[in-house]
């Protein structure tokens, strides 16, 4: 998975230094394709079919591809905060996650450009390089750093979200919005921020966080009752000792 993502990713570097130059299209109200993010997907599906044929893959750009192991699927998110990416931001990530048997066992999130790779085997922990990761301790809101997501133009739920903003604001330390889930997730299971919470996201969007966040030590769930943290419709991701506290504050409001 490491060398699959690695190597989509070699030219990001260069397009994101001609970032001025690259072939933009709109996909919707605010939300933009790139030649890149499609060049990375497809890279992304030839080497993983090479690796193990058999296997599904469900990316962000191609939709769901079934394949004859109906038990495995890789879900792949090509780049992750393509807005960042193509205004010259430094804060994107390729990101991909292997699900077996309806559960995700292994997850990979790459950001070219700081070389930042993190990757978990379930069972085996989480890691930025080399150096093994966990989540922050902080057991007080108080005193903690949280991550969010902002609908933008063409989303649903802007309402909802400053109602939460709202509630969670004025009891945290700080709240932070960079603009790439799957880094948001990334960092809270290597306890720079302290948890993480979103709605209206996609599988790709979590599906690494979810294995991360779970082999660092963290808790993650969806918001609201009922639903899957893989569907990535709402997400809420902590150390042990916040995760409750949030997700209280989150359905209170």
């Amino acid at each position: 998975m490491i060398g699959a993502v690695r190597k989509a990713s070699r030219g990001l570097a260069r397009d994101f230094g001609e970032v001025q130059a690259l072939q933009v299209a709109k996909k919707g109200p605010a939300d933009f394709v790139t030649a890149a993010d499609l060049k990375v997907e497809q890279t992304l599906f030839e080497e993983l079919q090479k690796l193990r044929p058999g296997y599904g893959f469900h990316g962000e750009e191609r939709g769901l591809v079934e394949g004859s192991d109906k038990t495995h699927t890789w879900i792949a998110d090509p780049i992750d905060g393509t807005t960042n990416f193509i205004h010259g931001m430094p804060h994107f990530a390729v990101s991909l996650a292997l699900q077996r048997e309806g559960q995700i066992v292994a997850g990979v999130t790459f950001n070219p450009i700081l070389n930042e790779l993190f990757w978990a085997e379930k069972g085996r922990g989480a890691f930025l390089n080399d150096t093994r990761i966990r989540c922050a301790l902080r057991k007080q809101l108080d005193e903690s750093l949280v991550a969010t997501g902002i609908p933008w133009a063409g989303r649903p739920g802007h309402a909802q979200f400053l109602k939460e903003l709202h509630t969670v604001g004025q009891r945290v330390a700080g709240v932070r919005r960079l603009g790439a889930a799957t880094l948001d997730m990334a960092w809270t299971a290597a306890g720079r921020f302290d948890a993480y919470w979103e709605r209206n996201l996609k599988p790709w969007d979590v599906a690494a966080g979810l294995i991360l966040m779970s082999e660092a030590g963290g808790m993650t769930s969806a918001i609201d009752e009922g639903q899957s943290a893989l569907s990535g419709s709402s997400i809420c991701a902590a150390n042990l000792d916040l995760h409750p506290v949030l997700l209280e504050k989150l359905r209170g409001a």
